[in-house]
């Protein structure tokens, strides 16, 4: 998420492993970084970000998947407008109190 920030290109590969995860981990993220306009593609084991772009709000699925939770609520205090997470609260699976600590952090 974060090389949509920054400029150039940045190329994640060798990463295979992440499509059977809890979800397929690679095809959610450039889905959902796209919806927030990132210029993002899918790659057979990752993905190819053109960063340099600011994202927008968007509403994203997390798949109830926690970590593309997460990522995605980190990525909504970044980018302009209103981001809607649905599934969200498949966080508690992991952390619990990960939405309180995020609060604490944008104080």
């Amino acid at each position: 998420m974060m090389a949509c920030f920054a400029e150039g290109t940045t190329v994640i590969r060798d990463a295979a492993e992440l499509k059977v995860k809890e979800s397929n981990r690679i095809a959610i993220m450039v889905e959902n970084l796209r919806a927030m306009g990132a210029d993002v593609e899918e790659t057979e084991d990752g993905m190819i970000i053109h960063g340099g772009k600011p994202l927008h709000g968007a509403v994203v699925d997390s798949h109830k998947d926690h970590r593309i939770a997460m990522t995605f609520a980190v990525a909504a205090l970044a980018a302009d407008g209103e981001t809607e997470i649905i599934d969200a609260d498949c966080v508690d699976i992991s952390y619990p109190a990960f939405y309180e600590e995020l609060e604490k952090l944008t104080k």
